[in-house]
């Protein structure tokens, strides 16, 4: 079982110009293999040396999603990150990082990267906003991103249940 984390772009790009675009982020790190294609990055995924899982599909949300009506981004590509969740989390969580600001100035578009609920970082109208909480955005993190960013409370909003259906 992994820990999962989304990239959700609203980009004209296609999937596979985002694949394409995510092991040209990715190689230098070295992260990806040479053999390694956009097809297979689109289709099966790929599996970087701390076995985070990492593929790009077609992104059609719901109306109802919670990146559409909180955040009003209609994401177009999304990228699935699968952290392998017994071994290394935190050098998996910066390789994952570092993935994502490589595709980032690589593809243009507004774009959200959560996951378990927590909203990591947006991009909105070329604007880098961070989540404020230091637990996420370390200062080792903090020192891969590009400048400039701000950061800030980020959150999706919370159903509130009615009370009878509170026990």
């Amino acid at each position: 079982m992994a820990i999962s984390y989304d990239l959700e772009m609203a980009t004209s790009s296609s999937p596979e110009q985002v694949a394409r675009a995510l092991l040209d982020a990715g190689r230098p790190l070295r992260l990806f293999e040479g053999s390694v294609t956009p097809e297979q990055v689109s289709r099966d995924g790929a599996v970087t040396p701390l076995r985070t899982w990492v593929r790009v599909y077609e992104r059609n949300p719901a109306p109802w999603s919670p990146v559409v009506t909180d955040l009003g981004i209609t994401p177009t590509v999304a990228i699935g990150f699968g952290i392998y969740k017994h071994d290394r989390i935190p050098e998996q969580q910066d390789e994952l990082v570092r993935l994502v600001t490589g595709l980032l100035d690589r593809v243009t578009g507004d774009a959200v990267l959560s996951g378990m609920e927590t909203i990591w970082l947006i991009r909105r109208d070329g604007e880098l906003i961070l989540n404020d909480r230091d637990d996420i955005w370390p200062e080792n993190r903090l020192a891969t991103l590009p400048r400039p960013y701000r950061r800030k409370a980020l959150a999706f909003s919370e159903v509130m249940l009615p009370d009878s259906a509170v026990d």
